[in-house]
């Protein structure tokens, strides 16, 4: 067990992420190695070694440069998960550049403000998208060159950007210039999260970013040698970017990830295939894989460590996986802002509900309102020092939002959580998530994990709702599972019975669906307003 009071932190004056994933790997064994395969619905399986990778990702630097790309501009990347993502994203931070990803499910619209906001004046996404793009970003004053992904002849659209060929003006390029020497404090990649305007705000991050998520190879993934990975998820994603891409990358592992249509035997069915070690994913998906499918621990030999981000994991969940699989489910906390820091671990046995630990080399602090540190048991606000390697540079373009999380030499995160007298932190939610009823102040974190234990319950979100001017009362809203039919008063009892009184919804709302941001996550305060009429 590494010991996290004698962690120290390495980080050198120059440092940069596309080497770091590739071609300091060309001197050991990992050379040969696949690094990532692709299994796509319509193109079949691809895959690369790491020296593949490294070629490929700084042929595409040295396009940038052959394009007149300078150190510090930006490469919005717009693709699926494909070879090509992290020969972009790589290639581009090799560069010099920063690279900008996007999610694929962004309307065109969308697509026009991340470009505009970051201020690209490159692009990289797939022939099949560019249509449905080409009259929003057409007229955009700093984008210059679009490449093009994916197979089939070039689109026939009159503009003024120049299209280039991706994979046949990579085939071009026989030599290629040494990565950019970037500092560690230089910026890398500039991912986009939800804003407060109502437009998401940029998030730059340091090369150091991936030196600050080492801690997470002990301390939730228990990397060992020759691991395979499934993820679950989409590289624009920032959980994903790192579970599913750089950590594993960095490490020398090989990466697994799935383009196309979803389903519940899709992801047990590739770690079979794949022999894959370790799978990581989003609480759904574990629902999905005990819920719809027969496998277990006997199909899925290879199988030895489960992670999972993004939603709470029920203590349901966990049980039923436990007994199917014989395996945990490692939860981890983080933000965009600084990636995962909080974390379960093979070292402690997981409390149901906890989300574990701070992971060895983070300070954290649970700071009241005085920004004074919170005593066991007491509610406070998740903190880190500005210092910590993981911590995002700032926002982009918005020095004021920047100012705002910075205060007195911490980063404040705006979670609040718990912390009991074992170490165990207890997640409590967002500050406009936290329902305040009745004078109690109650984590919506709380009533959803015991919720989702009810059998005709797929999914559940708690939230306040305002009655009137003094009444706030606990209300879910409930998405059923096909195959069950219960009625409000049915889960009241059971909320009744599991619940303590000041817990307990008084409300249910059943819905079909939530209102969710691209990336899946659930648009609370969206919400809110449609409950109360205003959408």
């Amino acid at each position: 067990m590494a010991n996290r009071d004698r962690w120290q932190w390495t980080i050198p004056e120059y440092f940069n992420i596309g080497t770091a994933c590739t071609d300091a790997h060309l001197e050991s064994t990992a050379a040969t190695r696949v690094a990532m395969i692709v299994e796509d619905d319509q193109a079949g399986v691809s895959s690369a070694t790491y020296s593949q990778l490294a070629r490929q990702s700084s042929q595409f630097a040295q396009l940038l440069r052959n394009h007149g790309a300078s150190v510090g501009d930006r490469v919005l990347i717009r693709l699926p998960n494909s070879l090509e993502f992290p020969t972009a994203f790589l290639g581009t931070m090799k560069s010099g550049a920063i690279a900008v990803p996007t999610s694929t499910l962004l309307v065109a619209e969308e697509v026009r403000y991340l470009a505009q906001d970051s201020g690209a004046a490159f692009m990289v996404t797939h022939k099949s998208m560019w249509p449905e793009l080409k009259a929003q970003l057409n007229d955009l004053q700093d984008l210059d060159h679009l490449f093009l992904a994916g197979d089939g002849p070039m689109p026939e659209t009159e503009t003024r950007l120049a299209l280039h060929d991706l994979s046949l003006q990579l085939a071009q390029i026989a030599h290629c210039s040494p990565a950019h020497p970037t500092r560690a404090e230089d910026p890398a990649y500039l991912v986009y999260t939800s804003g407060t305007t109502g437009h998401p705000k940029g998030v730059l991050h340091a090369h150091r970013a991936l030196i600050g998520r080492t801690p997470a190879n002990t301390h939730w993934f228990d990397f060992r040698e020759e691991d395979r990975i499934l993820h679950s998820g989409k590289f624009n994603w920032t959980y994903v970017l790192g579970t599913g891409l750089m950590d594993p990358l960095y490490n020398g592992k090989t990466v697994v990830v799935h383009e196309g249509e979803n389903s519940a035997e899709l992801w047990p069915r590739l770690i079979k295939k794949h022999a894959c070690t370790i799978f990581v994913g989003v609480p759904t998906i574990y629902r999905q894989i005990i819920q719809k499918t027969c496998f277990s621990a006997l199909d899925l030999p290879s199988l030895r460590h489960c992670m999972c981000a993004g939603e709470s994991l029920s203590d349901e969940m966990l049980g039923a996986w436990r007994e199917r699989f014989g395996l945990d489910i490692y939860e981890a906390l983080g933000m965009s802002e600084c990636s995962y820091y909080i974390s379960q671990n093979v070292f402690h046995p997981i409390r149901p509900g906890s989300v574990g630990f701070p992971q060895p080399g983070h300070d954290v602090h649970l700071l009241n309102a005085r920004l004074d540190e919170a005593a066991p048991g007491e509610e406070g606000m998740i903190a880190l020092p500005e210092n910590d390697p993981g911590i995002f540079l700032g926002y982009w373009n918005q020095p004021d939002e920047t100012a705002k999380v910075h205060q007195s030499g911490y980063f404040l995160s705006g979670d609040y959580a718990s912390r009991d007298e074992d170490g165990y932190f207890w997640f409590l939610g967002r500050r406009d998530d936290i329902i305040n009823t009745f004078g109690y102040r109650v984590s919506p974190n709380e009533i959803e994990r015991v919720m989702k234990t009810h059998p005709a319950v797929a999914d559940c979100i708690a939230i306040g709702e305002q009655i009137d001017k003094e009444k706030t009362l606990i209300a879910i809203c409930v998405i059923r599972e096909a195959s069950q039919n219960v009625d409000s008063e049915a889960l009241l009892r059971y909320a009744a019975a599991h619940l303590a009184g000041y817990k307990r919804p008084r409300l249910v709302h059943f819905m079909n669906e939530y209102p969710r941001t691209k990336n899946g996550k659930v648009m609370r305060s969206q919400l809110k307003a449609m409950l109360s009429g205003q959408v």
